[in-house]
């Protein structure tokens, strides 16, 4: 792993069915210390399958900035905030970024 790389600093991607849901889930989550930020992409379309049907349909993307160690936190909580049966929660690992805006994530996200 590089020097300057920072394993603990997780990017987190969430599907919701609006904006506003993103934006619910984003206040919860921030509020709770879960994550550092999120950032709310309305407008996306998302196309899948689910219970053996293709469906077409308008999304919001939630792009949550947050530390790996709270990933099982984040797992266990977005599921009682969301309201898809099954939601998307995809963490991607930051290789590389900022100095002081990865230790402004670190700072932002509960310690305990």
């Amino acid at each position: 792993m590089p020097p300057d790389a920072h394993p603990t600093a997780v990017v987190v991607l969430v599907t919701t069915p609006s904006a506003d849901s993103a934006a619910g889930i984003a206040r919860a989550l921030v509020g709770e210390g879960l994550c550092a930020c999120g950032n709310v992409v309305p407008g996306i379309r998302s196309i899948y399958r689910w219970e053996g049907e293709i469906h077409d349909e308008p999304e919001a993307l939630l792009v949550l900035k947050a530390e790996r160690r709270l990933v099982p936190a984040l797992k266990e909580r977005l599921p009682q905030l969301h309201p898809y049966q099954v939601p998307e929660l995809l963490v991607l690992s930051v290789e590389d970024g900022l100095d002081p805006y990865l230790a402004w994530v670190a700072a932002s996200v509960r310690t305990g």
